[in-house]
């Protein structure tokens, strides 16, 4: 149902139910948890490849179900029966509130957020997002959280100037950011990273040094450079990410999918920016890219950097993140800080608001 309107899916429930009334048997996924309640009878939970449990949907309730995909109790009085020979739903072993990303990292405490605002952003509408508001301070990793889809990547991009923005307003202080482009966005300070690297990161069948200098060019307004001036800022930009390659003139294509990604990163350091904007970044990589990926953007964030993180692993963000803005139909229901920042509640934020 994920492509069908209110009435279509409406539609489409009738049907299945006629289908019911006939006797057919049928299997239902969703991510919408009023339509796994809507449609069915009984309710299973699959979690890290094994059966958690089945229930019949007139005994539990979504709080309960959220709970067990989870693996982390709401209350213990919530949790509903358990009839159907379920494993339960004791914490995991070693289990912590706060997880972190999938390379072992463990979250840090929040990081101290630096004096003023880097990006403040109301009313924020446009393709397929609504009134999406927040501030960004300097210092701060602000996580974009919910379901896959949801309105955040385009938020992202809209920020960026790739996307138009059809109402809102963006201010950096008493300055209006219009942002209409990226190159209007590049040159206020603003750096995007996405996990699209062939859509949107790398520039294929090119040399590295190519690859990792086009944004010096246009923030500097160069028209030559010498490449061995280049290849000296680049080079702190690539070591502080522990990217791998045999020298700056070989392709792009030949590094690793991980290596291609921290040389899209490693672009946007060479003039350090505003605002960094990251679209699930590590979508794609393997977990040692990650974790200095993560390391790095910890110790950015300390140096005052302001950084936005949309990623569709919930461990990455809540490892990571000071603060995490759930999104869901492309408005944001929810904000989670300080404890609050769990496995459970950001599922049952995105869940509950689905």
């Amino acid at each position: 149902t994920s492509a069908l309107d209110r009435a279509q899916v409406e539609r489409f429930f009738a049907i299945i139910r006629d289908l019911k009334q006939q006797g057919r048997a049928m299997i239902f996924i969703s991510h919408r948890m009023d339509e796994i309640t809507a449609i069915g009878d009984r309710v299973t939970v699959i979690r890290d490849g094994r059966t958690v449990g089945t229930w019949r949907l007139d005994e539990t309730d979504a709080a309960s179900i959220i709970a067990h995909m989870v693996g982390e109790p709401s209350s213990p009085a919530s949790l509903g029966r358990c009839p159907e020979g379920a494993e339960g739903s004791q914490r995991d072993p070693g289990h912590s509130d706060h997880v972190g990303s999938p390379s072992g990292l463990r979250p840090p405490p929040p990081t101290a957020l630096g004096e003023g605002i880097a990006l403040s952003v109301r009313g924020l509408a446009g393709q397929g997002f609504e009134a999406v508001a927040f501030d960004l301070h300097r210092g701060e990793i602000l996580g974009f959280g919910g379901l896959h889809g949801q309105g955040q990547s385009a938020v992202l991009r809209t920020l960026f100037g790739a996307l138009p923005r059809s109402a809102g307003d963006v201010t950096r202080g008493d300055t209006s950011l219009p942002l209409r482009t990226p190159r209007e966005a590049i040159r206020r300070g603003i750096a995007y990273v996405s996990g699209d690297r062939r859509r949107d990161g790398v520039i294929q069948g090119r040399p590295i040094i190519e690859n990792l200098t086009p944004i010096h060019y246009l923030r500097r307004r160069l028209v030559l450079a010498r490449p061995s001036v280049l290849q000296q800022k680049a080079q702190a930009a690539v070591a502080a990410l522990n990217t791998k390659f045999a020298g700056f003139a070989h392709a792009i294509d030949s590094l690793s999918g991980g290596n291609q990604q921290k040389v899209v990163i490693a672009r946007w350091l060479i003039d350090r920016p505003d605002v960094l904007l990251l679209d699930d970044p590590t979508k794609g990589i393997d977990l040692s890219a990650k974790a200095d990926l993560f390391a790095l953007i910890r110790a950015l964030a300390r140096d005052g950097l302001a950084i936005v993180l949309y990623s569709s692993e919930d461990a990455e963000l809540l490892g990571n993140a000071d603060r995490i803005l759930v999104f869901n139909g492309g408005r944001i229901r929810r904000e989670l800080t300080g404890a609050e920042r769990t496995r459970y509640n950001l599922y049952h934020a995105a869940y509950e608001a689905a």
